[in-house]
């Protein structure tokens, strides 16, 4: 039995699913044809060392099978790792002492960003501290032009006296980051070689190695980024590594990047900044898997986990991407899935403003000491207290039964900071904890649909996270969505999307120019260059031919315009037998509503993007047998529950998820209960079981809405 193993670490628990590597899940061998069809746990996270709550984790996984935590390991053939340490690292300024060293006359760069206030109007807003205090940012003598011609010689001596400086002032990590280094990096290698000499401890970033690329705010940034949460995550996977030798796991470990694909670690040892968005990275990705069983190419994917809330859009079954972003309003341009996070998750703490308005979140009580109900210490109230109160969670049952939740701690931490002040009761304080964060939520899907110019009305809901089932019918309520899919393995819906993401690899050069100006030999040559060092990375990641898979793209604006539009090309013909023009048109009036094709306006090239693929094999679940619409056989108790549409608390059904055949049909209000979820159905929704055993809900008034293969499983 050769197992793989997807583990997501996030701020408050972290999640595990546990596969066969034949691509058939490892279900709990359960009595009475339970349906549970994949190995699901959750331990809290540890903060202090995410590394030893992924041990523990494992030791129960072991223990679930009979087996030591030594035999176990013997067994995982493969485990994909999602981490937050490098995002943590930056959210709460624990990175590296950096040092930046950069062309004579242009440190302040790191400071002064684009030139542009964000937010031009608010007089109050002030910059964000760079990650380099700029006693640490020190000018090296030379000069290149933007075509890579040598102006001035590299000042080694600067790098000399640099060095001497940093040693003294005990940095971590260095970046180098000249002007148009992307041209030609003879002078940042040269650099990289002084400083490893005298500095032979230091982690270095290198930009030119990094990212390529034309704009140097963008650059220096991102460059700086990977120097100050290098030294982190370096020694975490180390650490790791070592941990993993010492149980006797000898099979593949492999890394979640922010770009939805997964790496090796020694790739990330050097490009941190790839693992900044790691964990959420593999969201999209599982809900392009569940989907795409009811034929929903066009989705957007939630997750509510215990700190945060994640939105992505996808669009022909592909979660879209962005190259570049930003994290802490500090710049970020390496490629990365488009996703919206906002501090909304089960964690996150009710307070009142200095207006006292009532507030929810950013701030999380994360996995210590957790919410109040946990019984952990916890005296603020969170989301889950709410939950806890409104009747949404099972107390005796929650986290399969490893955490039994004490709802009168919950009440008081609301009556004390929030009813009391208000002057409410406990019930409606915990009716607008649950409406502000939902409101939050809303919001959060908004900017990835509406903002783009879609109606989230028209798109189906995919919904995860071990908190989200519990608000999907208020977020779709809040949206007029009709309707939703809650996967069976929706409390680590992350995790589920590490084992479904393919090994990725990104390589952009920058060749600034006009389009019809650059000789198509030279895109011809550029492109097979980096396609052959793109693949010899694959081989060495033992990736077969066959799997191997390869796309491109061209950055590309009209002449004078400041943003440039990411057009993608078919290879395998030179490039002067495709009409780029045409696509770059297209493109542009799909975006903005307009294109200058007609006026014969000049394009101008930025980047070249090359991506590559390595494709993996995706767990895969059984099919189960289609019984009968009436789900009471699976009907466990009642719970006093509030009711939204009713403004009351009522008495409704409760469900046992693992009992939960294919074909039944529940209506709303009533909770359906899993190990380590509830889902919480309105009145005004129904669901349905599908032949996964995931739920597919539905707005009882919107039916005819529906896409005809949901419309046809729920007559």
């Amino acid at each position: 039995m050769a197992l793989r193993v997807g583990i997501d670490v996030g701020g408050t628990f972290t999640d595990f699913l546990v596969v066969r590597d034949d691509g058939r899940s490892d279900g709990e061998q359960p009595a009475a044809g339970s349906l549970e069809t994949a190995r699901v746990f959750k331990t809290p996270s540890t903060p202090d060392d995410p590394s030893r709550g992924l041990l523990e984790g494992l030791g129960e996984i072991a223990a679930s099978y009979g087996l030591t935590l030594a035999e176990l390991a013997r067994r995982i053939d493969t485990i994909v790792h999602g981490t937050t340490v490098t995002t943590n690292a930056v959210l709460t300024r624990t990175a590296a002492k950096t040092g930046l060293l950069t062309t004579s006359g242009v440190r302040d760069a790191l400071e002064m960003r684009r030139g542009v206030r964000e937010e031009q109007y608010n007089n109050r807003y002030t910059n964000v501290a760079p990650l380099v205090p700029r006693h640490l940012r020190l000018p090296v003598g030379g000069r290149l032009d933007r075509n890579g011609v040598e102006v001035e010689p590299l000042v080694e001596a600067d790098v000399v006296a640099a060095a001497a400086v940093l040693a003294r002032e005990g940095v971590d990590a260095v970046a180098i980051c000249f002007l148009h280094s992307y041209a030609d990096p003879a002078h940042e290698r040269r650099a990289a070689e002084v400083l490893r000499e005298r500095l032979p401890g230091a982690y270095l970033s290198v930009s030119s190695s990094l990212l390529p690329a034309i704009r140097f705010y963008d650059r220096v940034s991102t460059t700086v980024l990977n120097a100050t949460v290098g030294p982190k995550l370096r020694g975490y996977i180390d650490a790791l590594v070592r941990k993993l030798d010492g149980i006797g796991f000898g099979g593949v470990l492999r890394i979640m990047q922010s770009n939805g694909g997964v790496v090796a670690p020694e790739v990330v040892r050097d490009r941190a900044a790839m693992t900044l968005l790691s964990g959420p990275a593999a969201g999209p990705r599982a809900g392009a898997f569940y989907a795409a069983i009811h034929d929903l190419p066009d989705c957007i994917t939630v997750d509510m986990g215990g700190t945060s809330f994640d939105a992505a859009l996808l669009r022909g079954g592909q979660p879209l991407f962005v190259t570049d972003g930003e994290i802490e309003r500090l710049r970020l341009a390496l490629p990365m899935l488009d996703i919206h996070t906002v501090g909304a998750g089960g964690g996150s703490i009710g307070w009142l403003d200095e207006g006292g308005l009532l507030r929810m979140g950013p701030q999380s009580a994360g996995a210590q000491p957790g919410p109040a109900c946990y019984g952990r210490g916890g005296e603020r109230p969170t989301c889950t207290d709410a939950d806890a109160v409104l009747g949404y969670l099972p107390p005796a049952e929650f986290a399969g039964g490893r955490i039994r939740l004490d709802v009168e701690a919950a009440r008081r931490a609301i009556e004390t900071h929030l009813a009391r002040p208000l002057g409410m009761t406990v019930e409606q304080a915990a009716v607008g904890m649950a409406r502000v964060i939902d409101a939050n939520m809303a919001a959060g899907v908004r900017a990835v649909t509406v903002r783009r110019g879609l109606d989230p009305r028209e798109l189906p809901l995919v919904v995860a996270g071990g908190a989200g089932p519990q608000h999907c019918c208020a977020i779709c309520t809040e949206l007029e969505i009709p309707l939703f899919l809650v996967p069976r393995q929706s409390s680590i819906f992350c995790a589920a999307g590490m084992l479904m993401s393919d090994l990725v690899h990104d390589d952009v050069r920058s060749l600034p120019g006009r389009l019809d100006q650059i000789p198509p030999g030279k895109l011809n040559a550029m492109i097979e260059e980096m396609i052959a060092s793109l693949r010899e990375t694959l081989r060495a990641e033992h990736v077969a031919e066959a799997d191997m898979a390869f796309s491109a793209s061209l950055d590309l604006r009209y002449v004078k315009q400041h943003h440039e539009v990411n057009v993608a090309f078919p290879l395998g013909a030179p490039i002067e037998e495709i009409d780029i023009p045409a696509r770059f048109h297209r493109e542009h009036d799909r975006l903005f509503g307009y294109h200058l094709g007609e006026q014969g306006t000049p394009i101008e090239v930025i980047n070249l993007r090359l991506r590559a693929i390595g494709r993996v094999v995706p767990p895969s679940f059984p099919s189960l047998p289609k019984g009968g619409a009436d789900a009471s056989p699976a009907k466990k108790g009642m719970r006093r529950v509030w009711v939204p549409e009713r403004q009351a608390f009522a008495e409704v059904p409760v469900y046992d998820a693992d009992r939960m055949r294919h074909g039944m049909r529940l209506d709303g209000p009533a909770v359906v209960d899993q190990a380590n979820t509830s889902l919480f159905l309105s009145a005004a929704y129904g669901l349905a079981c599908d032949r996964f055993g995931n739920f597919v809900g539905y707005r009882k008034d919107r039916i005819e809405a529906l896409p005809a293969s949901v419309r046809e499983m729920i007559r």
